[in-house]
């Protein structure tokens, strides 16, 4: 049984107010309200009716609040099992089928070739293990990058221009870009 410090509520649109639980688990966490908040400020004129991957789902903080915002659809990838089956129990409350949940890693997903188009990417890996490096080389061979697409980076160091065009072929701009305490996050668009 999940305490209240494993849950967190969406902040706004359609299911605003709702609170979701989550496994204990040393690797979940959640994108702080603030953050989240910002987030969803900063793409709040683009967001309705776009396809988003979230692909360190974790807690589902950032795929249930798109949901919540009006996204068309939400991908959430998730590698640990009793993430996903939480995940799974948070949707099947919701009744929606608008979100799709694979419990597979972030890295396994990539290695396939896109069915689809993505809107929005959203990149919240677990801290101090270089998933970031990884995923966004990753994400700019595999073709998930296209022109217009935005990505969202949340990590425990500063963004910069030069860490993203070591790892990006693509052209890019960032956005926008936040710390919050030990938060560093930031919105970049594939141009």
């Amino acid at each position: 049984m999940s305490n209240t410090t494993n849950q967190f509520q969406i902040i706004g649109g359609t299911h605003r107010g709702r609170k979701f639980h989550f496994p204990d688990a040393p690797s979940l966490r959640p994108t702080p309200n603030k953050v989240r908040e910002t987030l969803f400020n900063w793409i709040q004129f683009e967001s309705n009716n776009k396809i988003f991957l979230d692909l360190f789902a974790g807690s589902g903080a950032l795929s249930f609040e798109a949901l919540s915002r009006g996204a068309q659809q939400v991908v959430s990838i998730e590698k640990d099992y009793q993430a996903f089956q939480s995940l799974e129990k948070n949707r099947k409350i919701l009744k929606s089928d608008k979100i799709h949940i694979i419990n597979t890693s972030a890295l396994d997903f990539l290695d396939r070739k896109p069915t689809q188009n993505f809107d929005f990417i959203l990149l919240d890996p677990p801290f101090h293990k270089n998933f970031l490096e990884k995923v966004l080389i990753q994400l700019s061979k595999s073709g998930f990058f296209k022109i217009g697409c935005q990505v969202y980076l949340e990590s425990e160091f500063e963004i910069t221009e030069h860490f993203l065009s070591e790892k990006i072929s693509q052209k890019f701009r960032i956005n926008k870009q936040k710390r919050s305490g030990q938060v560093h996050y930031c919105l970049i668009e594939v141009l």
